[in-house]
């Protein structure tokens, strides 16, 4: 049994090794290659502040737009950046009717500005795909609202669409045949921006009228939104580059170097800390970090994810959320050998104590995420996906690695129980 522990730690802190290797140096094994977290084809997308990229002015083709239809088209730009997984994307209204976008570590502005000076295509589909209505002939206007939307109902923020004359047959036909098909969970009208969903509301029956309305779980902002996409399918003017250019890193070409090594100082005075306070636990401790850190390097590079200096804070936040679970493990170790028990017990039970508060704390910090990710906002878009991506991935490695590691550590058949902490004694042979 002890040998089969001390052999199956060693095989783990090889595993560590070799997975942040390969996270951060790519592997070429026959033919089957990764290049690492920062490929530059395969792995992260640096944010312009770190990276620099392309910065596009356009100019509306007309002598006045309205305010509604800048929105229209900067939340045209946004979603086409989003769906391209330029989520740190910046995007600025001018004066006279004109928009700059700066897009991270895109040196071909040419490419760029074809992406987004396409004009916009709305459709409105049914569950197979077919279009029943075009945003650009059938939408008459879409507006944000707030109100009722059922006798006696509460107030919501919805969204109401009107038709031309034309489109109120095709949508009756089309609302008529999804209601009929909620026993196949096929009752819904999917709104579509060149091809990608913004929304996909559910029908309950047939609307036969020149305006219909979508109601859910709309915040005023979201709401607005979408009313804002929709309008933006019937845009009266289209839109002239007048700039693009290339910048370079707003923070400096080493920015990113230095972030990099104040984040690797960071984690070894962590990894030192969890020793000196925890001792052997900490030493387990650090090597579950170790095995964290590689984690999120590959599913960082894996995912392409957008790094800027604020994806990065995302990162070394989640880091000491990690140790935060482990030291919540060890306290409860702790007090669990203060009471007499065998190691192999406290540890069983430190673990079990510790689980609801490690899953609380981590399930409300995702959902935090996952609402700062929803707003849309690029740089805190950035940190909500390294922290979200960071938080599920300490969680892992706190309640599955530290536990698989501590139990190994157990199997070795270590009785000393200062390896675990202070224990002094008190007057009487009792410990403290």
């Amino acid at each position: 049994m002890k040998k089969k522990s001390v052999l199956t730690l060693c095989f783990i802190v090889a595993i560590a090794v070799i997975l942040n290797i390969v996270a951060f140096y790519g592997f070429n094994i026959s033919g089957f290659s990764y290049g690492g977290m920062f490929d530059e084809e395969k792995g992260i997308r640096k944010g312009i502040d770190i990276a620099g990229g392309s910065v596009i002015t356009f100019q509306a083709n007309t002598d006045a737009p309205t305010d509604d239809q800048m929105k229209s088209v900067e939340s045209i730009f946004q979603t086409r950046m989003t769906s391209a997984g330029y989520t740190e994307a910046r995007i600025s209204q001018g004066e006279g009717g004109k928009i700059t976008v700066e897009i991270p570590s895109v040196t071909n502005t040419d490419e760029a500005a074809e992406l987004l000076g396409n004009v916009a295509k709305l459709t409105f589909n049914d569950a197979d795909g077919n279009v029943v209505l075009d945003g650009a002939t059938d939408i008459k206007d879409a507006a944000y609202e707030y109100g009722p939307v059922e006798q006696n109902g509460p107030s919501i923020p919805y969204v109401r669409v009107e038709f031309s004359t034309e489109a109120q047959q095709k949508f009756a036909d089309a609302t008529s045949a999804a209601a009929a098909r909620s026993g196949e969970g096929k009752n819904y009208i999917s709104i579509q921006m060149d091809g990608e969903d913004i929304s996909t509301p559910r029908v309950s029956e047939e609307i036969n009228s020149t305006s219909c309305v979508i109601s859910g779980s709309f915040t005023p902002e979201s709401a607005e939104t979408l009313a804002s996409q929709i309008k933006s399918g019937q845009l009266p003017f289209d839109l002239s580059v007048i700039s693009k250019e290339t910048v370079g890193a707003e923070l400096g070409p080493t920015a990113l170097k230095m972030s990099l090594i104040a984040a690797a100082i960071g984690i070894l005075l962590i990894m030192l800390f969890m020793i000196i306070m925890y001792r052997i636990p900490g030493l387990i401790a650090d090597i579950s970090l170790l095995i964290y850190v590689g984690l999120i390097g590959l599913a960082m590079g894996l995912f392409h994810v957008n790094l800027s200096l604020s994806g990065i804070a995302g990162i070394v936040l989640s880091i000491g959320m990690a140790v935060d679970a482990d030291c919540i493990i060890f306290e409860r170790v702790k007090e669990e050998l203060r009471l007499g028990k065998t190691i192999k017990a406290s540890v069983a039970s430190g673990f079990d104590k510790a689980f609801s508060a490690i899953l609380d704390s981590n399930i409300t910090t995702i959902i935090t995420c996952v609402v700062l990710y929803i707003s849309g906002i690029g740089a805190v878009t950035g940190f909500a996906t390294t922290l979200g991506i960071g938080v599920v991935l300490s969680m892992f490695t706190a309640i599955v690695i530290t536990k698989f590691l501590l139990k190994q550590l157990v199997g070795i058949g270590i009785e000393n129980r200062s390896l675990f902490y202070n224990a002094k004694a008190k007057k009487g042979g009792a410990e403290e």
